[in-house]
């Protein structure tokens, strides 16, 4: 197994043979791939630039031809991506390092993104002070600020690149699967502040069962995580009690998890919960963030920087008819769970967001809508009830011994 080393040798050629150097000193073995398109490299890399360019559909010779920076970029993201997923399957993959500016960030990064949680990743770029999340995405992939431009080795790139690069061989030789003999059965959970109560009381009865559950931040990202892990095949069973980025998708917040949220375990098989926690919101920034067509509409600040907007019933007909088709595509079994309560902490009677109508809208479209193979259960309670946690709880441990039992027929 080796490490893969990815830059743009054309330009980052010294700097790439300093993090050879040192990750070879350290006893591994370096794979250095080039993606460079402009002169030749100072040293003959393993995986060359040509090889790169024929894994994305083209040539370096066309790209060089038609002397266009963008497409080539986009081309050796593709190109370094397919190779290191091929290679990463074959088993010779132990750790990613990448080092750039925007061009080599975007490049190592996309392959990067490629790999799942828990292989060590690490970029030094000239952009990792900045906004990350086009690069990390929802991996676990390490940043490293390098301070100066990397334009040669000084006393600046030197600390900086020597440092990242120790930090991948720490990961490499201290870190992996030490606790693997520990490891349960894994359930993830969503979560927001005004459901914390029920994701609480209900992962508290999970763990009992002797499950894991991971607790993701319904935020956007981390809708986002947790369908990725679900579609890496690392989860047993999940309890989606908190579909707050569907409303954010939906009406345009800043929270979305974008169109597919809400489709993995559907199309992966997993047993799910669905609840409509917070669905009864839309996350803006600061007051003066929220665009003025929302004039007039019924607000709550959360806090300085959070201001929430309540949905419409109009809106929550809508999501009803989302939760409700994704859920009866689901390929393994599922079940809608729903408070008749009210949804968050602030949509209860004499709560800012307390709007029977609209909630009600919600939980007639789903009920309507909803396949016949979705089990559908309706609760006097709000969401964030004990007795509704537990029974969300009870819920999803009986599906997943049904689908353990083979009592549980994928539909066709």
């Amino acid at each position: 197994m080796a490490v893969v080393l990815i830059a743009t040798l054309d330009t980052k050629g010294a700097e790439a043979a300093f993090v050879r150097d040192v990750l070879t000193a350290a006893g591994l073995e370096v794979l250095v791939v080039d993606a460079g398109v402009l002169a030749d490299p100072p040293f003959q890399p393993d995986v060359g630039r040509r090889q790169v360019f024929e894994a994305a559909g083209t040539s370096w010779e066309r790209l060089r031809e038609e002397a266009d920076r963008g497409k080539a970029i986009e081309a050796a993201a593709r190109g370094v991506k397919s190779l290191v997923k091929q290679l990463y399957e074959e088993g010779k993959v132990e750790g990613v390092f990448g080092l750039g500016g925007s061009a080599g960030t975007t490049i190592a990064t996309a392959a990067m993104r490629e790999l799942p949680v828990g292989v060590p990743k690490v970029m030094v770029s000239t952009l990792a002070s900045g906004q990350t999340r086009p690069y990390v995405g929802v991996r676990d992939i390490m940043m490293v600020y390098s301070v100066v431009d990397l334009a040669g080795i000084n006393r600046v790139s030197r600390r900086v690149l020597g440092n990242a690069a120790r930090a991948l061989v720490g990961m490499i030789k201290y870190g992996g699967d030490v606790d693997a003999a520990a490891d349960k059965p894994v359930i993830t959970a969503t979560m927001f502040g005004v459901t914390t109560p029920c994701v609480e009381a209900a992962r508290r009865r999970l763990e009992a069962a002797g499950y894991e559950v991971l607790v993701f931040h319904a935020t956007g990202t981390g809708g986002q995580a947790m369908e990725s892990l679900v579609r890496d095949g690392l989860v047993d069973g999940v309890l989606d009690i908190t579909t707050t980025e569907l409303a954010d998708e939906l009406v345009g917040g800043i929270l979305s998890a974008g169109p597919d949220r809400l489709t993995a375990a559907g199309q992966c098989g997993v047993p799910q919960v669905i609840s409509v926690g917070a669905l009864d919101m839309v996350n803006f920034g600061p007051p003066d963030t929220v665009p003025e067509k929302f004039k007039g509409r019924r607000f709550y600040q959360h806090n300085p920087t959070v201001t929430l907007m309540r949905t419409t019933p109009e809106e929550n007909d809508q999501l009803g008819w989302e939760i409700a088709t994704k859920a009866s595509a689901a390929k393994g079994p599922t079940a809608i769970i729903l408070p008749l309560g009210g949804v968050s902490a602030i949509d209860a009677p004499g709560k800012p967001f307390w709007w029977p109508e609209a909630d009600e809208a919600l939980f007639t479209r789903i009920s309507n809508e909803v396949s016949s193979r979705v089990e559908l259960i309706k609760m006097d309670n709000h969401i964030n009830d004990q007795q509704f946690a537990v029974a969300a709880a009870e819920k999803l441990l009986a599906l997943i011994e049904a689908k353990k039992s083979g009592a549980y027929t994928s539909p066709s």
